[in-house]
């Protein structure tokens, strides 16, 4: 697939140029000859015999930013001030800070904040520790907790290197449902420490959420706080994406008008995503999933198992199936990847069912190119931006913490995932629906309060089931 300029290789250069003659209108044409995009010419000054010109542009990777540079370099009579990376100006300082809630002017208000009038919150909740939740950040501040090792799609960078997606995570709360995230990149990767070390500092959050954290040691993370803590927690890689997965589908077999209880899903991709959209997605009723790794169909017979490829052997492919990840797709309705680039052709499409739903969501390249894809599926998505239907975590995440916040839910359910799932793609209302529009944007208003109300609702209904039944609700594995 061709690269196109994006937005995150965007550069501004800082020149002058004669003034008078067409300098200026070279510029432009410079930068598309050689392959990039400009999206800003400001004239931030202006002499008799040179004008200073900022020309922003994107391009497809830091090495074309490098050849646009020479590019306008190579405009007669210009001379290059500076080059500025516009995402790293971005992230200079971090993405976030702290701020005060209340005033500090004098001291009477030092006294209401501090000592000696915060020694009667502190006896408050030391009597009763529920009060934290009215008293103090806890009740709407989430810790987004990583290890570094499975970071975006980069692999294992550690946890300092990890900082800047967590920033973007905890900025991405504040900014689609008002809560108040911090990042905790912690400096191991002993799954017996991370437990330790989260624990310890729960009581300050009213909720967990993992990040970047490799398979299958994330599994067992969640599993175990989940046991040990009062508060949700959340893997977005997992559950946030199953539930974006599973909204996309119910809009998308509208469009197509198959039911969910009857189609055939393939899957490329066993690891925590995989196991978790696949989990979600039997819940809500589909019933033949075959999934294939690095190694073919997982199936009964094969060895060289690995991850959770187990699960998968116990849970899918009810068929049999066995040959490779192409074999899976002949005749299957669905396809969903969360595994790597470029793994399949549109002739492989053309091998699905007719009306076929494709999910190639690998980032930044898909498992097939959504173009040839789309001369044969009904429906395409992938997990960009730059084309129709992008499966975002953006669109889950901020609303189901917002939900198990507001409901002070001390857990997740599958329940509550399902009816995020329902809610999110309820968004796109039938009158909207279409095969190029079967999710909203990010930016679609109410998409996150829509989200969070529908968790609310379903904590409320768990909470009821447990007081006329006595039984709690199992939780997603």
């Amino acid at each position: 697939m061709a690269s196109v300029p994006s937005i995150s290789y965007s550069i501004t250069v800082r020149l002058e140029v004669p003034a008078g003659g067409t300098a200026v209108s070279q510029l432009t044409s410079a930068v598309e000859r050689a392959g990039g995009l400009v999206t800003a010419l400001d004239v931030t000054a202006s002499g008799h015999e040179r004008i200073r010109v900022d020309v922003t542009c994107a391009a497809t990777s830091t090495a074309h930013a490098d050849e646009l540079v020479a590019a306008l370099r190579s405009v007669e009579g210009v001379t290059i001030d500076k080059v500025s990376d516009r995402t790293f100006l971005v992230h200079l300082g971090g993405k976030l800070e702290i701020n005060s809630k209340v005033p500090i002017r004098n001291r009477d208000d030092l006294s209401l904040v501090y000592t000696p009038g915060v020694a009667r919150i502190c006896t408050a909740i030391a009597e009763n520790p529920e009060d934290a939740r009215r008293l103090t950040i806890k009740r709407n501040t989430v810790a987004v907790v990583t290890d570094g090792s499975a970071v975006l799609g980069l692999g294992n960078l550690g946890a300092t290197a990890a900082l800047p997606v967590m920033e973007g995570k905890a900025a991405l709360f504040k900014r689609f449902a008002d809560i108040d995230a911090f990042p905790i990149c912690l400096d191991t990767q002993d799954t017996d420490k991370i437990v330790e070390v989260v624990q310890a500092i729960a009581p300050v959050f009213a909720g967990i959420n993992l990040e970047d954290i490799s398979s299958p040691r994330c599994f067992e993370i969640e599993a175990r706080l989940r046991e040990l803590l009062d508060i949700p927690v959340f893997h977005d890689d997992q559950h946030g994406t199953a539930i974006v997965v599973l909204a996309a589908l119910y809009n998308a077999l509208k469009v197509v008008g198959k039911d969910i209880e009857s189609i055939r899903v393939t899957m490329s991709g066993a690891g925590a995503a995989g196991r978790a959209i696949a989990t979600l997605l039997m819940e809500a009723g589909v019933s033949d999933i075959v999934a294939a790794d690095r190694m073919g169909v997982i199936h009964r017979g094969r060895d060289r198992l690995h991850g959770a490829a187990e699960w998968f052997i116990k849970n899918t492919n009810p068929r049999g199936v066995t040959g490779t990840l192409r074999d899976a797709l002949a005749g299957a309705d669905v396809f969903i990847g969360v595994s790597g680039p470029n793994i399949l052709s549109g002739d492989d499409i053309a091998t699905m069912a007719d009306g076929s739903i494709v999910f190639a969501l690998a980032n930044p390249d898909p498992e097939v190119d959504p173009i040839a894809a789309a001369e044969h599926a009904a429906v395409v998505a992938t997990g960009r931006s730059d084309y129709p239907n992008q499966i975002n975590n953006v669109l889950a995440f901020p609303g189901v913490f917002r939900g198990l916040l507001d409901a002070h839910s001390k857990t997740v359910t599958s329940e509550m995932l399902l009816a995020a799932a329902r809610a999110l793609a309820k968004t796109v209302s039938d009158d909207e629906l279409n095969p190029a529009y079967i999710m909203p944007s990010v930016f679609h208003p109410g998409v996150s309060e829509t989200v969070a109300a529908a968790v609310r609702k379903s904590v409320e209904d768990v909470r009821r089931a447990i007081v006329e039944t006595g039984e709690i609700p199992a939780q997603p594995v």
